[in-house]
């Protein structure tokens, strides 16, 4: 290799920055003697904050410029949070690594100093479809006495706690994986609410760091140790899952799947249409095609 500096591509909010820090860290544990530099870039999905991101390009939004960066050899690697990552790659390029995963549990964050309860109507922040589908579902029993009304928010998560803070909404739904990462997990502004998995199911890839590279780089082995073997299994099976849905942001999804008892356990949420519907299964680790087959048709 002619350079010890490996260059390492991530958006520019002060969540990528640490995710990608995160990446760069484990790389300097490796001992390879290799370094790590970030390469800052803005995508269409930051320059854009007053539109819903299904109006203007869905996840593909965040990526774009990484991947044409990665094929032009501005960069070795991408950092993404995997639930950002369209379901085609640009050809040429691979998730060469995926990290262990942070928790993948959605949190309600309100002001500690508000009390929410005994509101009329509560107006919560979120620009998911799919957060939207079973906050809606969960306040009739979280607040029976209030009607949940939910409004698009977009920014990175900083932003998002400003506009919570400054009276916009009563609560935001967010990813505890972000707000651990930012070191936020105890700060004492916010009450936070976390939900189960079974209980309201995360995104896609939700908590995963994915490292995207080109697959003829021969690069990969530098990120080889990084390689988290369960993380990686749920996140293909994620993955496929919703390939087969065709799912991107234009429609209420929700897959989650965790390794248990020697078995893929995987939980799911879609509506289409008027219907919502629901799945929890199992399957075995060397059958994910299959299982991913299964837990598609329940939720089409």
């Amino acid at each position: 290799m002619r350079s010890k500096t490996i260059r390492i591509g991530t958006r520019k909010s002060a969540l990528a920055v640490a995710q990608a820090n995160l990446v760069a860290e484990a790389l300097a544990k490796t001992g390879t003697g290799l370094s790590a530099e970030l390469v800052l870039k803005q995508t269409e999905g930051d320059r854009i904050l007053d539109r819903p991101l299904l109006e203007f390009g869905g996840k593909g939004v965040f990526v774009a410029e990484f991947e044409q960066a990665l094929l032009q050899g501005e960069i070795d690697f991408a950092v993404h949070s995997a639930k950002d990552l369209p379901m085609e790659l640009e050809e040429g390029l691979g998730i060469v690594a995926v990290l262990e995963r942070e928790d993948p549990r959605d949190v309600l964050v309100t002001p500690a100093s508000k009390d929410i309860s005994g509101k009329r109507e509560i107006v919560i922040g979120t620009s998911s479809l799919r957060r939207k589908l079973q906050i809606e579902e969960i306040g009739k029993t979280m607040w029976p006495e209030a009607v949940v009304r939910c409004e698009n928010i977009r920014g990175n998560v900083p932003t998002r706690l400003s506009k919570l803070m400054e009276g916009s909404y009563d609560g935001i739904l967010l990813a505890a994986a972000g707000l651990k990462r930012l070191g936020l997990w105890e700060d004492s502004q916010y009450d936070y609410h976390c939900f189960d998995c079974e209980t309201f199911i995360p995104a896609g890839g939700q908590g995963i760091l994915a490292v995207e590279g080109r697959l003829d780089s021969g690069l990969e082995a530098v990120v080889k140790p990084l390689e988290d073997e369960t993380a990686r299994l749920c996140l293909s099976l994620e993955r496929r899952i919703l390939k087969l849905l065709n799912a991107g942001c234009h429609e209420p999804v929700g897959v989650y799947s965790r390794l248990k008892g020697g078995e893929m356990e995987v939980l799911g949420i879609s509506r289409r249409g008027e219907e919502t519907k629901r799945i929890h299964m199992r399957g075995e680790t060397g059958d994910l095609d299959r299982l991913a087959l299964l837990a598609a048709q329940g939720l089409m």
